[in-house]
C-alpha cells in the first residue's frame, strides 16, 4: 500500500492548521507552519498573502476529510474502507469512524506517549517493537479490543525514543481509556473512547457528508 513521503509540514500549511504530524519538532521555533505561514507551492510563495478562494459546501467537506486522513496518516483507500465499516456498525456513523481510528495500534502506541508522532509510532510497529497480548504484532492497523496490553518487546526496551519520549509525557494528554505502565513499559486499552474523550479537531459530521453525497 502506499504511503506519503513527502515534507509533512506542506501538510500543515495545506489545512492552515498545525496538526503536530512531527511530533516534538511542532513546538519548536523550527517549525515550517510558523516559519512559512502560506500556501504550499507555487501560488503561495513567502512574502505573498494567502488567497483562498471562498469555499463552497463540497470543498469544505473536502477539506475536512483530508485533513481527518492526514492526522491519522492514511490513504484514501484505506482511510474508506474504515467508513465503510463504521457504516455498517450500529450507533452514529462519525462517532464510529473516529472509534476505529482510534483503535488502530499505531495510534494507541502514540497516544500512550511511546513516540513522538503516528508516523513515528507506525515505523516502531513495523519493526516489530511492540506486543499485543505478548504476542509480536507488526501491522499498525491492527485493531485493539477493551482489555488489549501493548508491551515494548524485551528487545526494545532500551530504544532511546521510548524512553525519551516518556520523559516527555507532559505534553501528553491523559486519556481516560487508556492506562499507562512506565515502570513495565506497557499500556492498556481500558475501553472504547466516546467522541468527548477523543482529543482531535476534526468535525467527522462534515467527513460523513463528504462519503454520503
Amino acid at each position: 500500500m502506499g504511503r506519503y513521503i513527502g515534507p509533512v509540514c506542506r501538510l500543515c500549511r495545506r489545512e492552515d492548521e498545525k496538526l503536530y504530524l512531527k511530533g516534538e519538532r511542532c513546538f519548536t521555533d523550527k517549525c515550517a507552519f510558523n516559519n512559512r505561514p502560506t500556501l504550499p507551492g507555487q501560488r503561495g510563495k513567502f512574502g505573498q498573502p494567502i488567497r483562498r478562494r471562498k469555499a463552497k459546501d463540497y470543498g469544505i467537506r473536502l477539506r475536512e476529510k483530508q485533513k481527518m486522513r492526514t492526522i491519522y496518516g492514511l490513504m484514501e483507500k484505506q482511510f474508506k474502507n474504515y467508513f465503510q465499516k463504521a457504516l455498517r456498525m450500529k450507533g452514529q456513523t462519525g462517532e464510529n469512524f473516529l472509534q476505529l481510528l482510534e483503535r488502530r495500534l499505531d495510534n494507541i502506541v502514540y497516544r500512550l506517549g511511546f513516540a513522538p508522532s503516528r508516523r513515528a509510532a507506525r515505523q516502531l510497529v513495523r519493526h516489530g517493537h511492540f506486543l499485543v497480548n505478548d504476542k509480536r504484532v507488526n501491522v499498525p492497523g491492527y485493531l485493539l479490543k477493551p482489555g488489549d496490553v501493548v508491551r515494548v518487546r524485551e528487545k526494545s526496551k532500551q530504544l532511546e525514543v521510548i524512553h525519551e519520549m516518556l520523559k516527555k509525557r507532559g505534553r501528553v494528554r491523559e486519556l481516560p481509556w487508556l492506562q499507562l505502565d512506565k515502570a513495565h513499559l506497557e499500556g492498556r486499552l481500558l475501553s472504547i473512547p466516546s467522541r468527548e474523550e477523543i482529543p482531535t479537531t476534526v468535525n467527522e459530521h462534515l467527513v460523513v457528508e463528504f462519503y454520503s453525497r
